[in-house]
């Protein structure tokens, strides 16, 4: 027994042994396996924390379980910045022995925890969820066919969200508490998928129009999927929207780039009540109190091809027959409810659709409300239809209840439409629309609306869009004691004449939660009066001379956050005088962000910045002040295009790009007593800022910084936020060159020695080139000249002149002073070009010519020439000059010229004698050796400008070639299609069918997969 009891233990021991081995020993072939799916399948940056990879046995047994954490799907080129799928846990419970065989890995179950998946189809027809890399299958011999493949059978979301966003219909879908399963053997050709779904809430929307809103959905199918033939016929199904149960019949099959519909829905439940649970509203806890009466007959169609060119007709038909609803707490009862519409659109087109609404009448308690239309096409629409409605709106309310909300007036509305709607038609229309002793409260307000009034009309009696009168003849209410009232007048569509005013004191608050905006915090209080008429074709054109406007504006504590504008701005005071043509501004003190400032000036083409479709730019001129502005609050990702500072605290160093608005045309004069960019604190600045067309240009700015005072013009170019551009011409005096190398890091690129400069330089550098993502420049991109002009200045420790004080005996080339000196530089591709100067030694009685060239990595190819006396020449030295120079006796010569060589990096110099010579004078000698290398330089660097052109110019030309060929395949690609479709009726079975197998097998292998 004792033995047995052992076994059996030592057995146990080796289970646990082997199951907490395995995920070990297969973790890497797991990974592997996925990035090698990744890069094979999709066209798509694919992120996700390898840290967070878990393989085990022990939660799976007798599966392996992989998991994955924050798998993020990103799109490439045109949803470069969408995120396709953010899943914060992806798990996978694979068949072992699968794995461990190698050939064919089966997925018994997968499991998305909490999915945020984001779908976009574009306007035009491109879909951010089409990233899986074209199937080469067919045309891999199978004996070079990867031999890794997938099966799968059950899979699981919880608690997800899915946004369908198709610009191109336009169509939006929306579904969040959202919990999935599905079974289904997609290793076999036919077989069984049931797939059960709930969602919490459920949007739907059409062309801005909201269809289904918060709906709670309960989805039951099971659908019959032949894959050999890519037909799928639904079973038995049940979807369930709030209380509203539809049945489906019929199937999708799917030929070669097509899809065919033959599906029927209806509901097999008849009572209204049913229906009344989609209503906005009336699906509460409290709906199932709700007594009603009367029957419904809802059933439809969707059936026909969808291609690249053509849709499924569909229809759907609704009946509602003497309902009547009540709710029990309430004294009135809604009755004579009848419905009676359909809508039809048989085979797909926009044209043909018909809609028509033969009765719709309800009576809210006495006040009856009823409307008709039948409309045929919606490109252009013809439209026949009417409604009125006289509701005491105090009555409705104890008819159909709203949470929190107290409404009170005479709501009378009277229109009747019938005509063609188009971009230059409109029907003939005769509406009213009056409200009186008008009263709103909710709870989410924090003040009632009062007195509320509206008398309006809009009337066209000729059907053309000039002739549409729109007239708002009285506009008043009051919010919390303060009137408002206004009056506006239009006539025409397009470009309509108008006549309007506007007086009172709005509570932005208070506005703001009775009219939310999403997204965007405004508060502060705006009182004043404006009066405009004119035609809004002289706006466009810019003849504000011709319209008449005036006003007067008192802006108090403003407040203004959006995501557009996440780093906020106020307005403390500001006040506003206005006419046709511009708006003057005094006395506005405010911040932006962190920052402070205060404005007065003059702002022109508000109206055309306003109200033009052409997005004429804002013009203007301000003075700005501010005692503090930090410019890296407003540093911009490029790609998201969120700041990159921090909401709190210090700012951090630059990590972002600059991006300037590009619909502004404002000068600005500016003062400001400290700004802060990157690293550095400028102080006392001041200056001219111009911001036009997405650039901003600085002229005469000026300021101090580091102990050194900057002057500067120059422009920043931000209408490529990839690759922003710089060209500027910036004044330097006294700055401190240890100062300027540990700010700059273009200093410590471009002048890597500054470091061992002890002492102050001043400089006139132009300079210009493009700035990377962090708003640093691009080294390779430099180009400029540059005047430093040295006062004085230890060099020390650098090791250049350790080593060429080693190699000459020289004890005072160790460290040596420069004073009164003037050094040219020359930028370009990312090198300097040093150009020759002369520094004298006085310890020695040396004299040195300089010049040369370094790059952007640091690497110096750097000459020197060094008048000395023979008489400090040492005797190891002596003999290497005389073999140099074939004089052998220098003694006789008074001084000797020593050519040295300098390469390597300004950390690990190279420095070797390269030759001498006594003849001549010294100080010529080595001038012209310099002038050699400096001229050697710049041939290097035009020869690398030149490379540069040529590869651009190159790339042009490829690029060239590229577009006339895409455009050569696209016109052929439409001839073909026209071809086909002419020859469609002609083509042979037996071509058509090996298309349709081919597709037929691609799609058979994607769904594998």
């Amino acid at each position: 027994m004792k033995k047995i009891l052992l076994g059996l233990g030592a057995f146990l021991l080796l289970l646990v042994v082997a199951a907490a081995l395995v995920p070990v020993l297969f973790k890497d072939k797991i990974k592997a396996a996925v990035d090698e799916q990744i890069a094979n399948s999709l066209n798509a940056k694919v992120q996700y924390d390898a840290d967070r990879i878990d393989v085990t046995l022990l939660s799976s047994f007798p599966d392996l379980g992989v998991r994955l954490g924050e798998l993020r799907v990103i799109g490439i080129d045109s949803f470069s910045r969408d995120t396709l799928a953010y899943i914060p846990q992806f798990a996978v419970d694979l068949n072992l022995m699968s794995v461990i065989r190698g050939e064919k890995m089966q997925i018994n179950e997968v499991t998305l925890t909490r999915p945020r998946i984001h779908v976009v189809v574009l306007k035009s027809g491109r879909a951010n969820w089409d990233i899986a890399k074209a199937d080469t299958a067919a045309a891999t011999p199978a004996d070079t066919a990867s031999k890794f493949q997938l099966g799968i059978k059950q899979w699981r979301v919880e608690d997800g969200q899915l946004t369908y966003d198709d610009r191109s219909i336009p169509f939006q879908m929306e579904l969040a508490g959202l919990d999935h399963t599905g079974s289904g053997d997609f290793a076999q050709d036919v077989f069984d998928m049931q797939s059960k779904t709930t969602a919490k809430q459920f949007s739907v929307a059409y062309a801005g129009a909201e269809y289904l809103s918060d709906k709670q959905l309960d989805a039951d199918v099971t659908m019959a999927m032949d894959l050999a033939n890519m037909a799928f016929t639904f079973k038995e199904n049940t979807v369930k929207l709030n209380d509203f149960v539809t049945h489906f019949d019929g199937s999708i099959k799917m030929p070669a780039d097509a899809m065919d519909f033959d599906i029927k829905f209806n509901a097999p439940e008849t009572d209204f009540k049913a229906l009344l649970s989609l209503l906005p509203g009336m699906y509460t806890p409290q709906f199932k109190d709700v007594t009603t009466t009367g029957k419904m007959q809802f059933d439809g169609y969707y059936k026909g091809r969808m291609d690249t060119v053509q849709m499924p007709g569909y229809g759907l038909n609704l009946k509602v027959m003497n309902a009547t609803f009540k709710y029990p707490q309430l004294p009135r009862e809604a009755k004579n409810i009848n419905v009676d519409v359909s809508v039809i659109d048989p085979d797909g087109k926009t044209e043909n659709l018909k809609v028509d609404l033969r009765k719709l009448h309800v009576d809210l308690g006495s006040d009856p409300i009823d409307a008709v239309a039948k409309i045929n096409g919606l490109a252009p629409m013809q439209v026949d239809g009417n409604v009125k409605a006289k509701i005491n709106l105090a009555e409705a309310m104890k008819v159909y209840p709203v949470a929190g909300l107290t409404l009170r007036g005479l709501l009378d509305v009277d229109a009747t439409a019938k005509g063609t709607y188009s971009e230059k038609q409109m029907p003939v229309v005769h509406a009213k629309l009056n409200l009186t002793d008008g009263y709103v409260k909710s709870k989410d307000f924090p003040a009632p609306i009062e007195n509320l009034t509206v008398v309006s009309n809009i009337a066209n009696a000729t059907g053309r869009t000039e002739d549409t009168d729109v007239k708002i003849e009285n506009f008043r209410m009051t919010l919390d004691g303060e009137p408002i009232s206004g009056r506006v007048y239009a006539k025409g569509v397009d470009q309509p004449v108008f006549d309007a005013s506007l007086n009172g004191t709005i509570d932005l608050t208070k506005m703001t939660k009775i009219f939310p905006l999403e997204g965007t915090t405004l508060a502060g209080r705006i009182a004043g009066t404006f009066a405009a008429a004119g035609r809004m074709a002289d706006i466009e054109a810019g003849q504000y001379q011709k319209v008449k406007a005036s006003g007067a504006v008192k802006v108090n504590d403003l407040t203004y956050k959006s995501k557009e504008l996440p780093q906020g701005m106020t307005i403390k005071t500001a006040n506003g005088a206005f006419n046709n043509e511009k708006i003057t501004i005094s006395g506005m003190q405010g911040t932006l962000g962190r920052s402070d400032f205060r404005a007065d000036g003059v702002v022109s083409n508000y109206m055309g910045y306003a109200l033009s479709k052409t997005h004429s730019p804002l013009l203007g001129t301000l003075t700005v002040a501010s005692n503090r502005f930090d410019v890296n609050e407003w540093m911009v990702d490029p790609a998201s295009g969120a700041s990159t500072a921090p909401a709190t605290g210090k700012p951090a160093e630059a990590n972002g790009v600059v991006q300037v608005p590009a619909d502004l045309n404002l000068t600005l004069n500016a003062t400001a007593g400290q700004v802060l960019y990157d690293n550095l604190d400028l102080r006392n600045a001041k200056g001219q800022v111009v911001v036009k067309d997405r650039t901003v240009k600085l002229n005469d700015v000026a300021f101090s910084t580091l102990g050194g005072a900057f002057t500067m013009t120059g422009t920043y170019d931000a209408r490529d936020l990839s690759k922003p551009g710089f060209d500027m011409a910036l004044g330097i005096k006294d700055l401190a060159f240890k100062q300027a190398f540990s700010a700059f890091n273009t200093i410590q690129k471009l002048a890597p020695a500054a470091k061992y400069l002890d002492g102050n330089f001043s400089t006139n550098l132009n300079l210009a080139g493009t700035l990377g993502q962090d708003m640093m420049p691009v080294m390779s991109s430099l180009r400029g000249k540059a005047l430093v002009e040295v006062l004085k200045a230890t060099v020390s420790q650098l090791p250049a002149l350790q080593k060429l004080s080693s190699l000459t005996n020289l004890a005072s080339l160790k460290e040596m002073t420069l004073k009164d000196q003037k050094i040219g530089l020359d930028v370009s591709n990312g090198n300097v070009l040093v150009k020759p100067f002369e520094i004298k030694v006085p310890g020695d009685d040396v004299k040195m010519n300089f010049g040369g060239m370094s790059s952007l990595v640091g690497e110096m190819d750097f000459v020197s020439a060094l008048d000395v006396p023979t008489g400090k020449v040492g005797q190891a030295l002596t003999s290497k000059l005389t073999s140099l120079t074939g004089v052998s006796n220098l003694k006789a010569a008074e001084r000797v010229t020593m050519n040295v060589k300098f390469g390597g990096t300004v950390t690990d110099p190279k420095v070797s004698l390269s030759g001498g010579s006594v003849k001549g004078a010294a100080k010529d000698l080595a001038k012209s050796l310099v002038d050699a290398k400096v001229n050697e330089g710049k041939a290097k660097l035009a020869e690398k400008r030149k490379q540069a052109e040529d590869s651009v110019r190159n790339m042009a030309t490829r690029k060239a070639d590229e577009l006339r060929v895409k455009a050569e395949a696209e016109a052929k690609k439409r001839l073909t299609d026209e071809a086909k479709k002419r020859l469609q009726d002609s083509t042979s079975r037996k071509a058509a069918d090996a298309v349709k197998n081919a597709t037929k097998d691609k799609l058979k292998g994607l769904f594998n997969k």
